[in-house]
Formats: C-alpha cells, structure tokens, sequence
C-alpha cells in the first residue's frame, strides 16, 4: 500500500462544476472510479469536509487527498539506470530524458521507467507520491522534465502547474506547410473510439496550445509550440486537429509525407522515423522554496537535429 496526501486548490474557472468532475481533471494520476471511492469514503473531502460526488464547486476550495492506495507497479523499486541531470537541489530536479524511455510503472512498463531510476539516484524519493513526478512526456517524447525532491516542493510545484505557472514549450516537425502561427484553443478528452487516444471534443477538458513557425521547408514545418495546459497527448491532438500532424505520429494522424523529387535518403529518413518529432526543449518556473526564476534547456537529441538538418539540405538544393 501507498499512502496519498495532496491538497489542490479548485481554480476559479471550475466554479458551478461537480466535485468528481473536478477532482478527475486535478488528480489525474488516478482513475475516475478511485476518486469515486475516495469521495464516498470521505477520503477526497472539500475544505475539510466530506462531499458528495454531485455537490457543486464555488472555485477556491481546497480539495484534500488522504487516502491508501494499493501498488500494483514498481512505484518503490530503484533499478540502476544512466539519467541525464541538468540540475539537482535539495527540492528539486531537472532531468533531459530520452525518447523512448516510460516516466513511471504501468501495464506493460513495469520496471525500467524514469520512476525506478530516479529511486535509485535519489532514495529519498520513494517518501513522496508518484517518486516526486508532478509532470509527464510521452513516452516517445524527449526533453526537460521538473521532478520535485520533497514535500514542500511537490506540493508547491503541483499546484503552479495547475494555475499555469509553470511554463513549457516544446520544439516539433510537422508535415505540411504551415502559413503562421496560431494558437489552437480546443477541449481535449479520450477518444470514445480507441482508449489509447486522446480527440478533440465538445465535452473535453479546456486545452490551449500556442503555436508559432521557426522555419518552413519544402513540405514540412519546424514549430515552437508552448503548452498553457497540460492535457495528455496535447500538442500532438492539437497539430492532428489543424491538419498538420507530427511527423512520425502515426497515432495522430502523419502519412510519411514527403517532398516532391525528394532524395531516397530523406524518404527513407521521413518513413522511418521512429518517433512523433516532438522534443520538450525549455522549462521556466520560479523555484518552490526560493522563489528564484529557473528556466533550462534540453539539447535537441541527434534523431531530431538530423531531421531538421536533412530537410534544410533538401529546402537548398530544391531551390
């Protein structure tokens, strides 16, 4: 069993929705039906009170956690494993993690995920919730990730990621031609067709995604973009929503677009790309103890520079 303590504020936009509707949309590490558990076990209480799972919200209340949860993963297991450190104190850690690396234990991912070896760099790590993990990457999404060391810090630090205080952009390429940048304001929820999917939808939880062109080449375009929420799958449902799919991103929509009279090395290199393109490259917040304004950088991984690399020497020559 694993003891559960969080506490997050109910942000004044969710004011007139229902507790379990709230509470699903906060606590995202668990599933509608343990919240519903906790809710009616008193164990998800509103301003120290239990609820019912109907009851409605005014925005500002404190939502609170304590409960005990059964483990069925490796959330305690350290397992040796090289970790790329950008930066490490006694409340936090800054980490370049690798495309194809799982953050934490899951069905099919028991061992070998981010979590185990951030238990064995940092032992101290397995006294907090989910070994300190407050954010996530795709698996197959490379990049900076925030991983709190303590309590005061996870708790500070989950709660500026809920009000968007932490700030995250990301570097991609997609197929097509993008004209300009744009920003996609559009819900996101699970794809009611395939579970491992995320859509655009109606009913979904409010997603924001900023988008801006850094470089356009013959059929592709390289991207910032800058999340404003963090919903699972964002900037890739996101781009397969404005028809410009990641490339790679077979889930989401890429075909292995290519340029016309393209050379047979870039086809090879855009359909064999193993990958949605999708790199998380800055992360700037203020420190959960100090206050100090923290921003880091991730090198762009090899696979992803010889992408862009390969498709300017196309743009060139084309011209």
């Amino acid at each position: 069993m694993s003891s559960i303590n969080l506490e997050l504020a109910v942000p004044a936009d969710r004011a007139g929705q229902r507790v379990d509707r709230v509470a699903a949309s906060l606590f995202q590490d668990y599933s509608r039906a343990e919240l519903s558990r906790w809710i009616a076990a008193g164990e998800l209480t509103v301003d120290g009170q239990a609820c019912k799972p109907k009851a409605k919200l005014r925005g500002g209340e404190v939502l609170a956690l304590r409960a005990q949860r059964e483990v069925r993963e490796a959330w305690d297991e350290p397992q040796a494993m090289e970790l790329d450190v950008i930066y490490e104190d006694e409340s936090l850690l800054i980490i370049n993690k690798p495309a194809g690396l799982v953050v934490h234990p899951g069905a099919g991912n028991r061992r070998g995920t981010l979590v185990n070896g951030l238990l064995h760099y940092r032992p101290d790590l397995s006294r907090l919730a989910r070994a300190g993990v407050v954010h996530r990457l795709d698996k197959d999404t490379s990049g900076v990730m925030l991983v709190a060391a303590g309590e005061r810090a996870q708790l500070r630090l989950s709660r500026m990621i809920q009000s968007r205080q932490v700030h995250r952009q990301y570097v991609c390429v997609c197929e097509g031609r993008m004209v300009g940048g744009q920003d996609v304001d559009k819900p996101i929820g699970r794809d009611p067709h395939v579970r491992t999917r995320q859509a655009v939808r109606d009913d979904g939880k409010t997603a924001l995604t900023e988008l801006r062109v850094r470089e356009r080449f013959r059929a592709h375009t390289l991207v910032d973009a800058r999340l404003h929420t963090g919903r699972t799958h964002q900037i890739r449902v996101h781009m397969q929503s404005i028809r410009y799919p990641l490339v790679g991103d077979r889930r989401y929509g890429a075909r292995g677009r290519v340029p016309p009279g393209a050379s047979p090395g870039l086809i090879e290199l855009l359909h064999g790309f193993a990958r949605q393109a999708l790199h998380a490259w800055r992360l700037e917040f203020e420190h959960p103890v100090s206050g100090e304004v923290m921003s880091f950088t991730a090198p762009w991984p090899e696979d992803l520079t010889g992408l862009v690399d390969a498709l300017r020497r196309d743009a060139s020559v084309a011209t």
